[in-house]
């Protein structure tokens, strides 16, 4: 028997491909990465960085929510943004989601991201004991 639980929510965007939105293996949840569509629309919210990141970590939100946790249960954080040049605001708009201690991290710089994505975020989370 596996312990190995599909984690899905309309909250947050369907997943666009062959994933789920996250996994859950023991207490450790895996997120899968989230561009910034609304989950209503399936459509970017907007053109503008700081937007597109919002959403993104308000996506990520509703997801650990879904697993009974919340991003102050994520301990891994991987960022991907097309232009580096918004790290500075990636870093603002993730003040506004997480607080100290913040998750470890990446941030990479890509070439190009899923439906024309600026940014895209992916986390592993650790719940409960």
């Amino acid at each position: 028997m596996s312990n190995k639980a599909v984690i899905n929510t309309d909250k947050a965007p369907a997943a666009i491909g062959p994933y789920s939105q996250a996994i859950k293996a023991g207490n450790t949840v895996y997120l899968s990465g989230q561009i910034p569509l609304d989950p209503a629309t399936m459509e970017i919210v907007s053109d503008d960085f700081e937007a597109q990141a919002r959403q993104v970590f308000t996506n990520l939100q509703a997801v650990c929510e879904e697993a009974a946790g919340s991003l102050s249960d994520v301990v891994k954080l991987n960022l991907y943004l097309v232009d580096l040049d918004n790290f500075a605001i990636v870093n603002k708009v993730m003040e506004e989601f997480f607080a100290s201690p913040f998750p470890a991290r990446a941030a990479v710089g890509v070439k190009a991201l899923p439906k024309g994505s600026q940014v895209e975020a992916e986390a592993v989370m650790v719940i409960g004991d």
